[in-house]
C-alpha cells in the first residue's frame, strides 16, 4: 500500500472515531461542524488531484509522436485502391539514409575550387575509441532531442467536417499566467443537448463570465465541461473561457483535448516568457546612418601588428570616430594607443576563434563588422551600404568581397546543407554558389557562407559562438554551427582590400617567420583531422561532401 493510501485511510479511520465520540458524548451540532468541516476540507484535500509543487527540469523524455519527416510514410487504409508512385516526386522526399557521393554531372567537370571529394568522418577516430565514442556520441544526441523537443513539436491534424472549431497553433501563455482561450465554436450538428468538454495537463480552465441557460462543471480544475439546449449560448459562453498555467516549467506546452459527442481535437498551448527584446540605441535621429554608434570593427591579432597598424589607419580615413576592438594572444604583446581602441590581451596561442569570442563579446552596438587584420579599408569599403541591407532585411549576416592583390575578387559565396541519415549520423554538403538575389540589392544575394569580411548582428551572432577549439585555419566552421539559426547574405559590391601576401623567405623578419610557424604548421594533418573529429561528435555528421 503506498503512503498516500496509508494516510488517506488514517484520515478516514480518525474522522470516523472522531464522530463516533461526538455522537456518544452528544455534543452540540456546532461543535461537531467546527470539528468535522476541517477534517472533511483536509480530506479532500489529500485525495484531490494536485498540482506539481516539485517539477522535473532535467531532460524530459522525447514525445512519443513526435513527427520525423524522414520517417513519414502514408498510411495504408485503403487497401483496396490502387496507386501508381511518381518516381520523379518520391525522390525528393527526405528519406532516414543518406551518403555522400559526388555527383556524377561534377565529378568530369573542372572544378575553380578543386576537385569534388567526399570524406567518412569515421574513419578520423581511431578503431579502438569508435565504439565508445559512438555511444557517447549517441547519448548526447538523445540528450540534445529531449532538450530541443517538446510536445509543441507533436504533428496534430484538425479532422475534416468535425463541429469543433479550435486554434490549430499560436497560442501561447507566459508561465502562472491566465489567457482567454481563442476560436473556440461548435457548430449546429441538431442535437438536443449540446456539450463541450476541454482538458489540460499543466493547467486549469475557468471562464471569465457566466452566460444564462449554460451549465458549468469543473471550473477552476483541470477539466472544464459546458452543456447548454441553446446553441448560441453555449458558444458565447466558450468565448469567455481562460487557460490558467499551473505548472512553472518555461518553455514546453501543454495539449489541450475538445470534445464534444463523439468528436475530439487537440491544440496546443505553448507555455513560455516571452524573449526579451535587446534592443540599440541609433544614435541619431537623422535619415542618414550614424555607423559610430551602430557599428563596432572587430579582429584578432597575433604577432602582426605591422599590418594591424595600416589597417586602423585605414578605418580612420573614412571612420574616424568608430571603436575598433583588438584580441591579441601574441606572447609579447605590443600596446596599440589610438583614440577609440580596445585592445584585451589573451593567453598566448590561444588562437582564432577564442579570439573572435572575446572581441565580439566586447561589443555594445547593434552591428559589428569583422575584419581580418591584414585587411585595408578603401573608397569601395562602404561599410554604410552593408547596414542598410541589414536593416531593411530579415538577414543577419551580410558578407562583402576581398580583393587580393592581383586584382582577383572574392566572396567566398557557399550553401551549405544537412541531409538526413539515422544513426549513423547526418551528411554535410557544400557547395559554391547562392540561392536567389535580394530585392532591392542587385548586388546582395541570400546564401550560407560568405569571406572572412562581415557584417553581422552582434546578438545573433553570440547566439551560435565560435568554437575555440578551432585555434588556427577555421571559418567555414562558424557557418556551420550557425546553419538554421543565422540568415546570411552576400554582396558583391563592398570591397576590402587584402595585403600582400607574397614576400620571399630572406626578406621575412622574425616576427613573420613565427607567425607562419604557427599558421601554417608541420602537422597541418593532424589539424584537420581533429576538425573533423569534430564534425562526427559535435556536429553529428557521418561524412561531408564538397563539390
Amino acid at each position: 500500500m503506498s503512503k498516500d493510501v496509508r494516510w488517506d485511510c488514517r484520515l478516514s479511520g480518525l474522522m470516523y472515531r472522531l464522530l463516533l465520540r461526538m455522537r456518544l458524548i452528544r455534543k452540540s451540532p456546532c461543535v461537531i461542524l467546527a470539528v468535522t468541516v476541517p477534517l472533511a476540507v483536509l480530506i479532500l484535500h489529500v485525495w484531490s488531484p494536485k498540482f506539481y509543487s516539485v517539477v522535473d527540469i532535467q531532460n524530459r523524455a522525447n514525445p512519443a509522436d513526435v513527427l520525423d519527416s524522414s520517417c513519414f510514410v502514408p498510411s495504408r487504409k485503403y487497401p483496396h485502391l490502387s496507386f501508381t508512385l511518381n518516381e520523379d516526386v518520391l525522390k525528393l522526399l527526405p528519406r532516414n539514409s543518406c551518403r555522400c557521393e559526388v555527383e556524377p554531372r561534377l565529378a568530369s567537370s573542372l572544378q575553380i575550387f578543386g576537385k569534388p571529394f567526399t570524406i567518412q568522418l569515421s574513419e578520423v577516430i581511431p578503431p579502438s575509441e569508435l565504439a565508445e565514442c559512438n555511444r557517447l556520441r549517441d547519448e548526447e544526441y538523445q540528450k540534445h532531442m529531449q532538450r530541443t523537443q517538446t510536445l509543441a513539436d507533436k504533428l496534430i491534424i484538425a479532422p475534416a467536417n468535425s463541429p469543433l472549431q479550435y486554434p490549430v497553433q499560436g497560442v501561447e501563455v507566459r508561465p502562472l499566467q491566465t489567457i482567454l482561450v481563442p476560436g473556440l465554436k461548435l457548430e449546429d450538428m441538431g442535437q438536443e443537448v449540446y456539450k463541450v468538454t476541454l482538458s489540460a495537463t499543466l493547467g486549469t480552465f475557468n471562464i471569465a463570465a457566466v452566460v444564462e441557460d449554460v451549465k458549468v462543471t469543473g471550473a477552476a480544475e483541470m477539466n472544464l465541461a459546458l452543456s447548454s439546449a441553446h446553441l448560441d449560448n453555449l458558444n458565447q459562453q466558450l468565448e469567455f473561457v481562460t487557460y490558467t498555467n499551473m505548472v512553472f516549467h518555461p518553455n514546453t506546452a501543454d495539449i489541450v483535448q475538445l470534445k464534444s459527442d463523439g468528436h475530439e481535437a487537440s491544440f496546443t498551448i505553448k507555455i513560455r516568457h516571452a524573449p526579451t527584446p535587446k534592443l540599440f540605441e541609433p544614435g541619431s535621429s537623422s535619415s542618414d546612418y550614424n555607423i559610430s554608434a551602430m557599428v563596432t570593427i572587430a579582429t584578432k591579432t597575433f604577432l602582426r601588428y605591422d599590418k594591424l597598424r595600416i589597417l586602423i589607419n585605414s578605418i580612420r580615413r573614412f571612420y574616424p570616430t568608430i571603436t575598433i576592438i583588438i584580441a591579441d594572444d601574441s606572447e609579447f604583446p605590443e600596446k596599440v594607443d589610438g583614440p577609440y581602441i580596445e585592445q584585451y590581451f589573451m593567453p598566448f596561442g590561444k588562437g582564432w576563434f577564442a579570439g573572435r569570442n572575446l572581441a565580439i563579446s566586447q561589443v555594445t552596438t547593434k552591428y559589428f563588422l569583422w575584419v581580418d587584420d591584414d585587411f585595408i579599408f578603401s573608397t569601395r569599403t562602404k561599410v554604410e551600404k552593408l547596414v542598410d541591407v541589414l536593416e531593411k532585411t530579415t538577414l543577419d549576416l551580410v558578407g562583402g568581397a576581398v580583393r587580393e592583390i592581383s586584382g582577383f575578387i572574392t566572396t567566398f559565396r557557399q550553401m551549405i546543407s544537412v541531409h538526413p541519415g539515422g544513426r549513423a549520423g547526418d551528411c554535410l554538403s557544400t557547395e559554391p554558389g547562392y540561392y536567389h538575389v535580394i530585392k532591392g540589392f542587385p548586388n546582395c544575394v541570400v546564401t550560407d557562407g560568405i569571406v572572412n569580411f562581415f557584417l553581422a548582428r552582434t546578438d545573433k551572432v553570440l547566439q551560435v559562438g565560435f568554437d575555440p577549439r578551432l585555434r588556427r585555419a577555421a571559418h567555414l566552421e562558424f557557418f556551420i554551427d550557425g546553419l538554421g539559426i543565422l540568415h546570411v547574405g552576400s554582396c558583391d559590391d563592398v570591397i576590402v582590400d587584402h595585403a600582400s601576401k607574397v614576400k620571399l623567405p630572406w626578406m621575412k623578419n622574425t616576427k613573420e617567420k613565427v607567425y607562419e610557424k604557427f599558421r601554417y604548421p608541420e602537422s597541418s594533418d593532424s589539424s584537420i583531422q581533429f576538425k573533423h573529429r569534430l564534425f562526427y561528435f559535435k556536429n553529428r555528421f557521418q561524412c561531408l561532401r564538397h563539390d
